[in-house]
């Protein structure tokens, strides 16, 4: 692994590594909390995890972080789970988030943009002052520190107010997009008992207008801990009887009171996938969220008051308060409420190009989708703002590392990230002062003791293991909502290596340490002994201009066999005959393994995804081992249930 890509794609120039925010925090921490001022980003990398308190000190200080009450120390307990950070300390994330508006108030917070592509501003005063109006109303509605406000609402400048509201009074956020069916959002919400819902009446996506009026009268019905419920107005209908008015509650000019909250008070609550049950609902903190986005937006992202920051999300997936944390750093964000693809496949660089974006943040499944539909960005939208592309959802093929470095820039900065909801944060990922290697994260990221390990437990170089961290993040989980013994929380993630995080992932650092994402562990291709991650075999098969997409499952058989099929859906006008069979299966041979090429390859009408984009591997291997479908999927987790009955019939059929 390590020599797969000895010349790197891109290397920062000496000014670039020169100006970089964690360049200056390198030299600033050196002088004043022991950390190596020689040796580069690997030096400092091993002082931030081998000294955690020293670490996280200086990134408080480095970021000027507020504490209404100080802390006695920076860890109280390091166990996992469990760490105690910051114990004593009180402050506030939204205050945080608004402190620009005390220097810039005229300047842009945010950069709302929907389909018709022209964006429009809130500045930081105008963002400030309804955060402060909404506040004081929730505060009046009866709203105290602990309660759970939720949001069914799309990526608009009033889900990042109802937000930092929320945080300012020191209750609880959460939310879902609008996208989400009744059933999906129920089994989020209920589990949390929302006191307050923000609600839009509809939305806007690929051209057309979705009403979701019904939708929202079912959530009323079925939320019985509601006392209030908000209408925005999205497509101009009349607030159904009950609600409030959004404009009504936030047209005065009021100062926001900040309420002082313990560093591990809850801040928001996110959601996994909940493809074989109910969504985990996952607790994070204030100070974890806000010292944790903190160094990663201003240090590894190299965020600042100069810059504009993009991200394609929607409200139901964890890049969305990721987003909204650039606020953190002074950085205008940029909110896109729309289809990625509309009008056309280029829609995402158009926005970045309108809004002067200089992060860029998307799917690795977009960056692809371009490729194959030929769009030229450099060639037809002027992207010379945008100084790093990111992507995230799954790992970015090595094809995709090429064609943004051919079609946006040579000198652009390729920063393929991995983490998760349940930090809220990445692993590893962007370093503006390392190379980029075709096919890799740069690094594991700072205070993040990111190790590659094998089933006893041994650390691994350039070689394929678990993902696991050994020391804590201060964004990990507090706890899980209804899980009061923290049994469901032990058993997610340290079950397999007690007092070690396992993610499910599998990864391969390598000796000159950047990191290799490889897929879920949990749907790992075992043949014979050779373990190898989905991801692997999508990115080869994908190269072939008639697979649109692919699912790859290995079944293990009652009698001991194992039955591994390769799903593909095909592009239009495109046939699965014997010369695609033959290049598909020789791709994979050549490519990654002779043992890897698939026992059958089978044509199905669309691969199933999560809510979130996320393709769904181990429901369909529960479905493929005779599990009916309502024991193998929770139907409320994915984009097309209809997709899923194909497996179940061939299942049947099998048998």
């Amino acid at each position: 692994m390590s020599t797969a890509n000895p010349q790197p794609l891109w290397r920062p120039d000496p000014q670039r590594i020169a100006q970089a925010q964690i360049t200056k925090f390198q030299t600033w921490a050196a002088e004043h909390h022991g950390a190596p001022a020689l040796g580069g980003y690997p030096a400092l990398h091993r002082w931030s995890v081998d000294e955690l308190e020293a670490f996280w000190k200086a990134v408080t200080e480095w970021f000027d972080v507020r504490f209404t009450s100080p802390y006695a120390r920076v860890l109280g307990d390091r166990s996992m789970p469990g760490a105690e950070w910051f114990p004593g300390a009180t402050l506030n994330y939204a205050e945080h988030a608004l402190r620009a508006a005390g220097t810039r108030a005229d300047e842009p917070a945010l950069l709302h943009v929907d389909e018709t592509h022209e964006p429009r501003p809130v500045t930081w005063s105008e963002l400030r002052r309804q955060v402060g109006s909404l506040a004081a109303e929730l505060r009046a509605l009866g709203v105290r520190p602990g309660d759970r406000i939720s949001g069914y609402l799309p990526n608009i400048p009033e889900a990042v107010v109802a937000l930092l509201a929320t945080a300012a009074v020191g209750a609880v956020w959460t939310s879902c997009a609008p996208d989400f069916g009744a059933r999906s959002v129920l089994d989020r919400f209920q589990q949390v008992e929302p006191v307050v819902l923000f609600t839009v009446d509809g939305y806007r996506y690929g051209g057309k207008e979705h009403d979701r009026s019904d939708v929202v009268a079912e959530l009323r019905r079925e939320l019985p801990t509601l006392r209030a419920v908000v209408h925005i107005p999205l497509l101009g209908t009349e607030a159904p009887e009950g609600a409030l008015e959004w404009s009504g509650l936030t047209s005065a000019d009021v100062a926001p009171v900040f309420e002082p909250v313990p560093f591990d008070h809850p801040l928001w609550v996110l959601y996994s996938s909940g493809t074989t049950g109910l969504p985990k609902a996952i607790v994070q903190s204030q100070g974890g969220i806000l010292v944790e986005h903190l160094k990663q937006l201003g240090l590894h992202c190299d965020l600042g008051p100069g810059d504009r920051f993009f991200w394609y999300t929607s409200t139901g997936w964890m890049m969305w308060n990721f987003l909204v944390s650039g606020l953190l750093t002074g950085t205008t964000i940029i909110l896109y409420d729309g289809s990625p693809g509309y009008p056309d496949t280029g829609a995402q660089w158009r926005i970045a190009e309108r809004t002067g974006a200089t992060l860029f943040g998307t799917s690795a499944a977009y960056v692809m989708a371009c490729r194959k539909a030929g769009v030229h960005p450099s060639r037809d939208f002027d992207l010379s703002t945008v100084q790093c592309v990111a992507t995230t959802g799954s790992p970015l093929p090595p094809d995709g590392f090429r064609w943004l470095h051919d079609e946006v820039r040579e000198d652009l900065w390729i920063a393929s990230v991995s983490g998760g909801t349940d930090v809220c944060s990445c692993f590893a990922g962007a370093v503006p002062t390392l190379p980029v290697h075709i096919g890799e994260l740069q690094a594991p990221c700072l205070g993040t003791d990111l190790q590659s390990w094998d089933p006893s437990g041994t650390p691994l170089i350039d070689e394929v293991g678990e993902l696991v961290v050994t020391n804590p993040m201060p964004s990990m989980p507090i706890h899980f909502w209804n899980d009061p013994d923290g049994s469901r929380y032990h058993d997610s993630y340290f079950a397999m290596y007690p007092g070690v995080w396992r993610h499910g992932d599998w990864i391969t650092l390598t000796s000159r340490g950047s990191v290799i994402i490889h897929g879920r562990s949990d749907s790992t291709l075992n043949r014979q002994g050779v373990r190898m991650g989905s991801a692997d075999i999508y990115e080869a098969v994908e190269r072939l201009p008639e697979i649109k997409e692919s699912l790859v499952i290995g079944v293990e058989q009652p009698d001991g066999g194992y039955w591994m099929p390769l799903f593909v859906q095909l592009t239009p006008g495109a046939a699965l005959d014997d010369a695609l069979l033959g290049r598909i299966k020789g791709t994979i041979r050549e490519q990654l393994s002779p043992r890897h090429v698939p026992d059958e390859v089978i044509e199905v009408p669309g691969i199933p995804h999560t809510l979130t984009g996320k393709r769904i591997e181990v429901p369909v291997k529960r479905l493929l081992q005779g599990t009916p479908l309502d024991k193998a999927v929770n139907p409320g987790s994915v984009d097309d249930l209809d997709l899923l009955r194909f497996y179940e019939e061939l299942a049947r059929k099998r048998a």
